[in-house]
């Protein structure tokens, strides 16, 4: 199958990357953070999260960063509101781009929104309504796409349910994501090829983990399945706060030279990237997770 020409990438790592870091990131930082991908062209980016505070502290002052960044129109700001509390106070703080998150687990569903597939999508019906009323663009993601934490291999049909769900349910698009990093090129495949059913391609997105060194693989499978948006995170930030093990998102730095490589546009400066990555990584006060980044700082 040809490979996309453009590639759109829905940098994380302010949400995702650093929502399950031990050490609270001051705002003044995730401000900067998210500065710094808008200079280096990132034109989407999942921002923060309007979620209690008691279950991911991080994302405690989500009002004051949406508040601050939603002045900037050249860049759509994405926050993830799993419940209408949620939603309406990320559209009070004047989101205009939200998403809500299903799992194809159900021991997953019950570890991290503490309710049942089933409830989750119950919860759904109203954000979606207020959504569509307020004309704000609703995206979806589905955590465990290949394997759980809990319960192991999972189905590519069990999978392509959830997924269908969601979109039918008015998600503009769905983010499919391994949470523990265990796919391959082979069960990334079956994945896809099973929601392809139901979803185009074109309305489909990869969120890989890296936790076995796959995601730069899976991305490419992904790609020759027609598949050309992709979540990453800076520095390779990340990692699920109720999935053991899960190390990080694929860095963003790895997948821009990855399409550098095939001659795919994404629009980012790899150079400032890669700063940035090192700026972020240096505050957090660890080496980043991205090869890129420590390969091109050798030299």
């Amino acid at each position: 199958m040809v490979l996309p020409t453009h590639v759109n990438l829905i940098e994380a790592g302010p949400r995702d990357g650093l929502q399950n870091e031990k050490q609270v990131v001051p705002t003044a930082v995730k401000l900067e953070l998210i500065h710094q991908l808008r200079a280096a062209g990132i034109k989407t980016i999942e921002a923060t999260a309007f979620v209690s505070p008691k279950w991911v502290p991080q994302m405690a002052d989500s009002s004051t960063v949406m508040n601050v960044i939603a002045k900037h129109d050249d860049v759509t700001y994405m926050a993830l509101t799993p419940n209408l509390k949620g939603f309406e106070a990320a559209f009070a703080a004047g989101c205009r781009n939200v998403a809500v998150f299903a799992a194809a687990s159900e021991t997953f569903s019950q570890k991290n929104t503490n309710c049942s597939i089933a409830e989750s999508f119950e919860r759904f019906i109203p954000v979606m309504d207020a959504a569509a009323k307020a004309g704000i663009r609703v995206r979806g993601y589905v955590s465990c796409v290949v394997g759980c934490p809990y319960e192991g291999e999972i189905r590519p049909t069990a999978v392509a349910d959830i997924a269908r769900r969601l979109f039918d349910m008015g998600c503009y698009e769905v983010s499919m994501g391994d949470t523990i990093g265990v796919g391959t090129p082979g069960s990334v495949r079956a994945m896809f090829e099973a929601t392809a059913k139901y979803i185009p391609v074109n309305k489909l997105a990869g969120h890989f983990h890296d936790s076995y060194g796959m995601a730069i693989a899976n991305i490419y499978a992904s790609m020759e399945m027609g598949i050309s948006v992709f979540d990453s995170s800076v520095a390779g930030l990340g990692g699920c706060p109720f999935a053991p093990g899960a190390s990080g998102n694929v860095a963003t730095e790895d997948v821009v030279y990855l399409l550098r490589g095939l001659g795919i546009e994404c629009g980012v400066d790899l150079d400032a990237l890669v700063d940035t990555a090192l700026w972020i990584s240096a505050y957090l006060g660890r080496a980043p997770a991205s090869r890129v980044a420590r390969a091109m700082t050798r030299h």
